[in-house]
């Protein structure tokens, strides 16, 4: 005999499939969503029913954006000779907020991972190469996360790029090894993008 009705099971299931889930915090927030007024908790499902149908990656950079190209990519004040290489659409807010850099970006949709079977072919590297076709841009900044699947990925994208004539940096200190950009304050960020350094 289950614990809860079917559709609470449901939900409590869904809610697992989130990132940092687990069982006890998705029957927190199940039953924390049945207490909700009816309005809140169908608000929710519109803003992520919302979310799916109208966002998509932009064609240029892959960023998540409502208009394509994406508003970074569009941007007349934002210098073309740059390009910020990033791992995930979110690790641009964490550049954002240091409101120093003014280039474009580029998302490549994770690291190198063969363990868990991501190599070149899956991350979003064949456009990045298309984007310095142009000869406009003369400095890339790899902005991976500070983890072995980062600095990986960074050695990679320094041996493919500068034989392209391209400057290519890497974010500096700042940032602790093992971290995640995302939880970078803005001082810290600011200095890790003062210091980067050449690969």
């Amino acid at each position: 005999m289950p614990d809860y009705a079917a559709p609470i099971e449901r939900l409590i299931d869904e809610l697992k499939h989130l990132p940092g889930i687990g069982q006890k915090t998705a029957q927190r927030l199940a039953f924390y969503l049945l207490r909700a007024p009816v309005e809140d908790a169908l608000s929710l499902a519109d803003a992520i029913r919302e979310a799916k149908q109208k966002l998509r990656e932009c064609s240029t950079c892959h960023n998540i954006t409502d208009v394509d190209p994406c508003l970074y990519c569009t941007a007349a004040n934002r210098s073309r000779r740059t390009i910020c290489v990033v791992e995930e659409p979110h690790n641009i807010l964490a550049i954002e907020k240091t409101r120093t850099y003014s280039g474009l970006y580029h998302v490549l949709g994770g690291a190198l991972s063969p363990l868990q079977g991501r190599g070149p072919d899956q991350l979003k590297i064949k456009s990045l190469i298309e984007r310095l076709k142009g000869g406009t841009v003369e400095e890339i900044i790899v902005a991976t996360n500070p983890t072995a699947e980062g600095e990986a990925t960074a050695v990679y994208l320094s041996k493919l790029l500068k034989p392209l004539g391209v400057r290519v940096t890497r974010i500096g200190v700042g940032i602790p090894v093992g971290a995640d950009l995302d939880y970078a304050d803005e001082i810290t960020m600011l200095k890790a993008l003062e210091g980067r350094r050449a690969l």
